[in-house]
């Protein structure tokens, strides 16, 4: 397999996977308004948990997945958590657009990350890009304006979370497969929806909660079969979005491969535009270009140091 092949069919693998994680967006939006958050995440885990162990023996292994760095791997866990049902609460008030473009921004963030916590070395030009990138989240946020939606911010500390899973991935990858980081983060998952699961209790109805805030505290309740599947399925399309971006990467150069991610904003427009009706304002497209642009050219600096 040539090089250019095996790039080409990397990036396949990629736009495979932005749609098949679009699924997911589409389900959670679709069922968001009649459950709590907290509960998806829990019966979604149910069925991730055993999937881990799956790829796991795919990987060759047997028993159970073991770390030599749990609290490293618990605390990537908590991080994902965070960022994950963070995310649900910002997909219960925003048009599936606005999202994705907010969510561009994840690499601006891990570069800045990267620059605190890790004392990496930022050129001028990328610290540039940076600020034009993130001048563009404030285009897509408007924060100070009658339209601003509390959603965005959840979004935003959804992508900060991912962020941190991100540099601490990179501390763990070198000890653990990504069966075994799995595992971890689906189990913490179940055990932080278990613990969590008195909080609606605890709260208590709010009648004029925001749609986010809404769909943390609600109350837990029986879903109907319909609805019970379209969780459960949440697990089968993490596990089919795993093993395909997997072997994405295991195809293509990492630096080829990641800019293709940005295909998931026209995706998630489509289906915003077919489901919902939604049509992104042009400001949520000029700020979603200026932070696509920024963060492919943060990849291509990046990109040009390794070399």
């Amino acid at each position: 397999m040539t090089k250019m092949s095996s790039n080409v069919k990397g990036i396949i693998f990629l736009v495979l996977a932005a749609l098949v994680i679009s699924i997911q967006n589409i389900a959670i939006k679709w069922i968001g308004g009649d459950y709590s958050a907290i509960e998806i995440v829990a019966i979604r885990s149910v069925v991730a948990l055993p999937l881990t162990l799956l790829f796991y023996r795919y990987e060759g292994r047997r028993g159970l997945p073991t770390t030599q760095q749990p609290k490293l791997e618990y605390l990537r866990g908590v991080f994902l958590f965070l960022s994950y049902t963070t995310f649900m609460m910002g997909l219960a008030a925003l048009p599936l657009a606005e999202i994705e473009a907010i969510r561009f921004s994840g690499p601006l963030m891990i570069t800045l990350l990267s620059v605190v916590i890790l004392g990496e070395k930022v050129g001028p030009r990328r610290w540039l890009a940076l600020i034009i990138g993130f001048v563009g989240v404030l285009l897509i946020v408007k924060p100070g304006s009658a339209t601003f939606n509390l959603g965005s911010i959840f979004i935003l500390i959804s992508v900060l979370f991912y962020a941190l899973t991100t540099i601490l991935t990179r501390k763990l990858q070198t000890t653990d497969s990504s069966a075994t980081m799995a595992y971890y983060s689906s189990l913490v998952y179940l055990v932080a929806a278990i613990v969590l699961a008195p909080l609606p209790a605890l709260v208590g109805q709010v009648s004029d909660a925001h749609p986010s805030i809404a769909f943390l505290i609600r109350a837990w309740s029986m879903p109907i079969p319909i609805d019970l599947i379209i969780m459960a399925g949440l697990g089968l399309v993490w596990a089919g979005w795993m093993y395909l971006i997997s072997r994405a990467y295991s195809l293509a150069e990492a630096s080829v491969a990641a800019p293709f991610e940005y295909i998931s904003l026209p995706i998630n427009i489509m289906w915003g535009f077919l489901i919902w009706g939604e049509i992104p304002t042009w400001l949520t497209l000029a700020g979603a270009a200026l932070t696509l642009l920024s963060g492919m050219y943060v990849l291509y600096r990046e990109r040009q140091e390794r070399q």
